[in-house]
């Protein structure tokens, strides 16, 4: 099915928005569960993609570090799908090759990301 997001993406997507927020804040997690009225292991645990907020905690723990979540419905995009099905139809060591170098491309982002 096009543009159905699984359970695990969402809980990473959340955890990374959490995760987000908290840095832009300049926030603990500790801080942060305070304001948003939970504990720092849940915060932690959302971050880490090990569990998955529901949409008004998500809301919830986003307004306690200063942010809105604003959501807009727009026509599905199949490039996920597309790229996914590119990517199977490479030889295995072209996946790996492939998938190397988007690991490198993405620890280079998060390094960037973090300063």
């Amino acid at each position: 099915m096009v543009g159905v997001i699984a359970r695990h993406e969402w809980s990473e997507a959340a955890g990374a928005l959490i995760a987000d927020a908290r840095a832009r804040a300049g926030m603990t997690q500790a801080e942060l569960a305070a304001r948003a009225g939970t504990a720092q292991s849940a915060i932690a645990a959302y971050e880490a993609g090990h569990r998955q907020p529901t949409l008004p905690t998500l809301y919830r723990i986003l307004a306690a570090a200063g942010f809105d979540l604003r959501a807009r419905l727009v026509p599905a995009d199949d490039h996920d799908d597309t790229l996914a099905a590119w990517e199977a139809s490479l030889p295995e060591a072209e996946r790996q090759r492939w998938r190397s170098k988007l690991a490198a491309q993405r620890g280079q982002a998060k390094a960037w990301a973090a300063t």
